[in-house]
């Protein structure tokens, strides 16, 4: 497929969708109540197909992957390694799917990729000078761990009282409404961890790994230094006080461990057939590791607008930013 149908190409190589970021009319003003409930329920929309999918995938990880709820009341070395492999597992799969196709088989080549280019092969600024061994290793070594950990947490609060449960058939409309409540749940504490991690001193320590993906690839997504890994999942923190059931805790937690492959993939679009096309796009956090001070949020929550850092993709946008960048000078 023809990518120039959906874009165009500078000279240097980089790949821009005509279409704009943008958000939702979740927050519009004035309010767009007709707009809104459109939005709410199509497809693509707020639920459909993404924040469907992963809230499908944290009630089969509870059912199937998960011990019953009484067992996390103590913790053992059983239940940890347990819970510790299942996201071993889910990481390597849903990671290792998106590089496999993109990068490994390159099936669509370069078509929709953001930078042209392809990782270079070897780089003294990862480790191993590899950026998918480097990548790996940080996801895997750090990443998951403490996302395990995190989510263990809240899985003995949960079991001993400390996290107060929604029941389901005493609640229903209460246990659907958090569904609902997640993705903000994630993308709010994602901008203010992320906000946070660009102060100097923290990027410094930690921000500046992640941020060595100037051309990320899937596995970028979760690469960070353990630092950042505790400010990231940290959101987790948050069931504590809204009342939820395991599940949303699981659906917010496997959310933060496994997005972030979506999100770096490089590529706005994923070709499944001669005509079609499967929309992936993430151009807004693309900008951010382009430029590092736009869109240190993407979705719903028009943050970056409310604090002046939003990067649309347009070369107005651009000359905003460097408006910003004189007036710092």
């Amino acid at each position: 497929m023809n990518d120039k149908n959906f874009g165009t190409e500078d000279a240097r190589g980089y790949w821009a969708p005509d279409k704009r970021v943008s958000y939702g009319p979740a927050f519009a003003w004035p309010p767009q109540p007709k707009a809104f409930v459109k939005w709410l329920f199509a497809f693509p929309g707020y639920f459909l197909p993404w924040n469907a999918l992963y809230a499908a995938a944290a009630v089969g990880i509870w059912i199937y992957l998960t011990p019953p709820l009484e067992t996390f009341q103590t913790l053992s070395a059983k239940w940890i390694a347990l819970i510790l492999l299942r996201n071993f597992v889910l990481a390597i799969l849903v990671y290792g799917a998106w590089h496999l196709w993109l990068y490994i088989w390159r099936k669509q080549q370069t078509a929709f990729k953001y930078n042209r280019a392809w990782p270079a092969e070897r780089s003294s600024v990862f480790l191993f000078n590899n950026q998918t061994l480097d990548n790996m290793f940080w996801t895997l070594a750090s990443g998951v761990p403490i996302w395990t950990a995190y989510e263990l947490l809240l899985l003995w609060a949960y079991a001993n009282g400390y996290a107060s449960i929604i029941n389901p058939s005493e609640n229903p409309v209460g246990f659907v409404a958090v569904f609902f409540l997640v993705p903000f749940m994630h993308e709010v504490g994602f901008y203010f961890a992320h906000r946070l991690l660009h102060w100097p001193p923290l990027y410094r320590v930690a921000h500046k790994l992640h941020h060595r993906n100037v051309n990320p690839i899937p596995w970028s997504g979760l690469s960070m230094h353990p630092i950042e890994h505790v400010l990231y999942f940290s959101t987790i923190l948050l069931f504590f006080v809204i009342p939820s059931h395991p599940i949303h805790m699981i659906n917010l937690a496997s959310r933060l461990g496994l997005a972030p492959a979506q999100g770096h993939t490089g590529f706005d679009r994923v070709v499944v057939g001669d005509e079609t096309t499967w929309d992936t796009s993430y151009y807004a956090h693309y900008l951010h590791h382009r430029y590092h001070e736009v869109n240190y949020a993407d979705g719903i929550v028009p943050l970056d607008k409310w604090f002046g850092s939003f990067h649309d993709g347009s070369p107005e946008a651009d000359e905003a930013m460097k408006a910003r960048r004189r007036r710092r000078a």
